[in-house]
């Protein structure tokens, strides 16, 4: 069957097409134009029926967030990563990815795609690693053909997008060791990846075999994601030559995947300062010719454990505004440990935060309208309306009466000091003063 791109290329709007640009208010024409570009990406594998949250990401439409759950070698509950999967359902999630690196993965992946509403991406060289390296007492030996049958698996499973490390070249893999970094490579399928091709002296099998990957990924349409395996893993080692030398491999790759009807995106930082994080979205627009960019975080400081939502929340908010198409979160629990459930949606709803924040400044009144009705309910007290407007509404209720019941009048902060009871007052005892005298 023909990928979104084709069928764009070919002049249809597909049912995804007039979903999509019903949700985000843009001419369904003007989205089937940025498909067949390979300026948007419309996730779905041609195998998944149970999707009713279709997400499209890319040039003109609102940031979308990413919610990474999974489990580990060190702790593998299914139950528990549902309860994160309906969190994600609920709260709001546009992608989820399982992130399983441990266990039964063929089981959890199917559990998570079989009860996610949206999107669902993976990556699959963790399986590779678990029951091709663990389980050979850790030699790096497995064959390129072990990759691949384990990607078409995933594919054949309905997975919507996966992270492949295409842009980890063996020449660059070379100069991991040579180079000054801080944070060495912190991601784990490109250090995975880096290893083979070192070990084995061999190029890495997705960079050299990337047409029999573009094959497979058009035979599911499945978004080929092109991770970010020499990213940053500290501010200090932002834009050094591992980090835009891999941008520079992905890029033209990408514009391989867009010129053969395969759908595309790049996956970016990571670690970063503040004053680099816009510079850094409009290099990878300019690099693959408007690609879609999927950046992890961007955490603008390493110093904030316990709280690196909040530190990505912040560089997440100024990449949406500068053009970046889709956020990873990140919980509390990063860098310490797998997230609890409700870590999970302390993390999503920061990034839902930070990417509408960055909406407002990247499409304006298009998204500001929410904004507004807030305001407008603030200004009149109306807190049923401010309650159905929040990102979490029982939370917001519950801080609401923790010193007082009725949800009436002003809150306990202000008391009967509230901006919107003084004037009022003021202005309303004038005009009844006013009126008394008259009659008198």
């Amino acid at each position: 069957m023909p990928t979104q791109i084709e069928l764009a290329r070919r002049g249809q709007v597909t049912e995804e097409m007039k979903i999509i640009a019903e949700k985000e208010g843009i001419d369904p024409v003007f989205l089937r134009e940025k498909v067949a570009s390979g300026r948007v990406v419309i996730f779905r594998n041609l195998v998944r029926n149970n999707v009713t949250r279709f997400t499209g990401i890319g040039e003109g439409l609102i940031t979308k967030v990413n919610v990474n759950i999974g489990a580990s070698t060190d702790h593998y509950n299914v139950e528990e990563e549902m309860k994160k999967v309906e969190i994600a359902n609920e709260f709001g999630a546009d992608t989820i990815m399982d992130l399983t690196d441990g266990g039964d993965i063929d089981y959890m992946r199917k559990q998570v795609i079989s009860k996610a509403i949206m999107p669902v991406g993976t990556v699959p060289i963790y399986q590779v690693y678990y029951e091709m390296v663990t389980k050979r007492k850790y030699v790096i030996d497995f064959t390129e053909d072990d990759i691949f049958r384990v990607i078409e698996k995933q594919f054949k499973d309905g997975v919507d997008y996966v992270t492949v490390h295409t842009g980890v070249t063996l020449e660059l893999a070379k100069r991991i060791p040579k180079a000054n970094r801080l944070a060495g490579v912190v991601s784990r399928g490109g250090t995975v990846m880096a290893a083979w091709s070192l070990y084995n002296e061999k190029e890495n099998p997705l960079y050299s075999n990337f047409d029999y990957l573009m094959e497979l990924a058009k035979e599911y349409d499945v978004t080929l994601s092109l991770g970010d395996a020499l990213r940053p893993g500290g501010t200090a080692d932002a834009h050094d030559e591992l980090h835009v030398g891999e941008l520079m491999v992905n890029s033209s790759l990408a514009k391989r995947a867009v010129e053969n009807g395969v759908q595309v995106m790049i996956e970016g930082p990571g670690h970063m300062p503040l004053d680099q994080i816009e510079m850094d979205v409009k290099l990878e627009k300019q690099l693959s010719g408007g690609v879609p960019y999927y950046v992890l975080g961007i955490l603008v400081t390493d110093i904030a454990a316990g709280y690196d939502h909040i530190a990505g929340a912040i560089g997440g908010a100024i990449a949406a505004q500068a053009g970046a198409d889709m956020l990873c979160y990140l919980t509390p629990a990063e860098h310490l440990s797998l997230p609890t459930p409700e870590q999970v949606k302390e993390g999503l709803i920061a990034f839902k935060i930070a990417a509408h924040a960055g909406d407002m400044i990247k499409l304006g009144d298009r998204v500001r309208q929410m904004d507004n009705k807030m305001s407008k309910a603030r200004s009149s007290l109306d807190w049923k309306t401010m309650f159905s407007l929040t990102y979490d509404p029982n939370k917001a209720k519950s801080i609401y009466r923790q010193y007082k019941g009725m949800e009436a009048g002003s809150c306990t902060m202000c008391g009967d000091l509230c901006v919107y009871l003084v004037l009022p007052r003021a202005v309303n005892k004038k005009i009844n003063n006013a009126t008394q005298g008259k009659k008198i």
